[in-house]
């Protein structure tokens, strides 16, 4: 009852009707994996670089529907945060301004639920854009696979320690590494980890983030 508040709430302060949309049912099955990498780990004053997105639809991921982009950020990248993400200014010299990026995001996920590793941070700091650009937070529901992949392991007490490193989860679900903090790549990465717990978990973790 209160998620459906909000939900309409929400809806209302859109500032731009186009992105209406983000507040339909999602289509059965279907689902999107999401990754950014970011200037920092601080959502208030840090920038996206890019997102990758992989949809799912059905337990398969689809490969030919795939979203990658580059953002240009306000700012000169620090040379200590490029050893963590890995992307040079030069990668960026064709980014995209950061509002038309959010938009064409947008509007390839429309309302599926977004499927990601500690998919929180993400989506906050999407949402510090879309609040500037459309009035509001990114409303779709989130699947958390860290979550996932907890309820999954066999613990002889609640006080047992569970590794949730994603090194540690493509390891024990026995899925193939690909190229590190590229966005895409991790997308495909955390779909092949949903799709892998989704048959092992009980119930689906969601968190509504509106």
């Amino acid at each position: 009852m209160f998620e459906s508040f909000i939900k309409n709430w929400n809806r209302k302060r859109l500032k731009n009707k186009k992105y209406d949309f983000l507040f339909d049912d999602p289509l059965p099955n279907e689902y999107v994996s999401l990754d950014c990498e970011t200037t920092g780990l601080n959502p208030k004053k840090d920038e996206i670089l890019s997102i990758g997105v992989v949809k799912i639809k059905d337990n398969k991921i689809l490969m030919r529907e795939t979203f990658n982009i580059f953002l240009k950020p306000s700012n000169k990248i620090d040379p200590e945060s490029i050893k963590i993400h890995h992307i040079r200014p030069i990668d960026l010299e064709n980014g995209h301004d950061p509002e038309d990026a959010i938009y064409k995001l947008l509007d390839f996920i429309g309302s599926r639920p977004i499927v990601g590793y500690y998919i929180k941070f993400d989506v906050t700091i999407i949402s510090k854009y879309t609040k500037k650009y459309i009035g509001v937070k990114l409303p779709n529901e989130t699947i958390e696979v860290s979550s996932m992949y907890y309820k999954t392991r066999k613990k002889s007490s609640d006080f047992e320690f569970i590794d949730l490193k994603f090194d540690t989860i493509l390891k024990n679900l026995n899925i193939p590494a690909l190229g590190k903090h590229d966005a895409l790549n991790d997308a495909i990465m955390t779909s092949m980890m949903f799709l892998k717990l989704k048959d092992l978990t009980p119930a689906k973790t969601t968190f509504y983030t509106g």
